[in-house]
């Protein structure tokens, strides 16, 4: 089992991890009495729930459970409310806690109603998916989606702690591992030229456990120096800009991991047309993620992705910001004009 306790982030990894949540939320909660609302999706729901619910039961924490449509879609309002009503027809307290037990969908949905509820009910994190152990269930961010655009309305609210489990890695289809290790590149890329260099090599079948640590490690370093995202933090937001464009734009047909890995992989191409970063950056990028089987070309126009850029969250005023490579293992700010960003874009 490995531990990472950088302050906000606290995390455990480890396999089998969901056999022993019981136990380990009793050793957590000064509460001699208290309950689990357990939010999860209905594939999740199938492979872990029971697990999970013994173990709870076996230390004496009564749960009760919410499960959400697998998507997207369940990043909504409509499934906030539901979600909210849920735990105070359950007449949750905030001597209770709410479980995510899935990805990132359901962690950034459960962390948003956890954080809102009651002003704030205790909130821990049980990543299913690559992606959420080594991104999204780490820093805070909470969140549902918007017509206008991905996560803009959300809180920041950290879990008390994050338990991941192994084990549950061995149950993705590979198109949903691959989106985790985009994820786990852009920590290469944007300050750990190591890391990248592993990831490339194929390291991630053989030591997940290692390389989903030191992302964490990466992550939590960053965000105990910018918790609520106003300095670099906004480093960790690499190929997000464009990526989260490619998702509206296909309807969320194209996952966030391969939106990513296309936003990387086309950042990376423009930084290079305006001489932004080392010669040779663009082609190693695109060698690591056709390694990791991950896409390196956009198929959407600059006018199909443009409205949806414009309404990003990192958007002050009239720019946009984006993360600009310098060479792997460096990026850097990069504010854009918004009159001259097509010209940016395209040139």
């Amino acid at each position: 089992m490995k531990q990472v306790n950088i302050a906000p982030c606290h995390a455990e990894i480890a396999a089998q991890i969901r056999h022993d949540i019981g136990q380990k939320l009793r050793a957590l909660s000064p509460e001699k009495e208290f309950r689990a609302a357990i939010v999860t999706d209905r594939n999740v729901e199938k492979l872990y729930l029971a697990d999970v619910q013994n173990s709870l039961a076996g230390a004496g924490i009564a749960n009760v459970v919410f499960v959400v449509e697998p998507g997207e879609n369940s990043k909504s309002f409509p499934t906030l409310e539901k979600l909210i009503d849920f735990l105070a027809d359950q007449h949750f307290t905030r001597s209770d806690a709410v479980v995510a037990l899935g990805g990132g969908i359901v962690g950034d949905l459960a962390g948003f109603a956890a954080s809102t509820f009651l002003r704030g009910v205790r909130f821990f994190q049980m990543p299913t998916t690559l992606l959420a152990m080594v991104d999204s269930s780490i820093g805070g961010k909470t969140a549902v989606n918007l017509k206008a655009g991905k996560n803009l309305c959300g809180s920041f609210y950290q879990p008390e702690k994050i338990f991941a489990d192994l084990e549950t890695l061995a149950t993705l289809p590979a198109d949903t591992f691959a989106d985790g290790a985009a994820e786990a590149l852009k920590y290469g890329m944007i300050c750990d030229e190591k890391l990248f260099a592993l990831l490339g090599s194929g390291a991630l079948q053989g030591d997940a456990e290692k390389i989903i640590a030191r992302c964490i490690e990466i992550k939590a370093t960053i965000v105990q120096g910018d918790t609520f995202d106003r300095g670099t933090r906004r480093l960790l937001n690499f190929g997000h800009t464009i990526g989260h464009a490619i998702e509206i734009a296909s309807d969320f047909t194209v996952s966030h991991g391969h939106a990513v890995a296309i936003g990387m992989m086309e950042i990376t191409r423009i930084a290079a047309r305006h001489a932004l970063c080392a010669a040779g950056t663009a082609e190693k990028l695109e060698c690591a993620l056709q390694s990791l089987h991950l896409p390196t070309e956009n198929f959407y126009s600059v006018e199909t992705m443009l409205e949806t850029m414009l309404n990003d969250k990192k958007r002050h005023g009239d720019t946009l910001e984006f993360v600009i490579p310098k060479q792997v293992g460096k990026c850097e700010l990069y504010p854009v004009a918004v009159h001259d960003l097509k010209r940016f874009l395209t040139k």
